[in-house]
């Protein structure tokens, strides 16, 4: 066991018809599909489409945080 830890990020964009929050639990749940030991994120860019009046879908970029296995 080492006394650090050593972090790679990537970006993502997560994308929703209901709300920010499930555009950033969307990108979160298909990342954590591939990518191992996902510890944080901050969220970058937020942005939308616009439909008669109304937000009606969410776009999130998010950078995503995760430990490397050996650190």
């Amino acid at each position: 066991m080492t006394d650090h830890h050593t972090y790679k990020k990537v970006e993502l964009v997560g994308s929703s018809v209901n709300s920010i929050e499930e555009a950033i639990n969307n990108a979160l749940a298909e990342a954590n599909k591939t990518i191992k030991n996902l510890e944080w994120f901050e969220v970058t860019e937020t942005r939308g489409h616009i439909e008669n009046g109304k937000a009606a879908h969410f776009q999130v970029t998010l950078k995503v945080g995760f430990r490397i296995a050996s650190s």
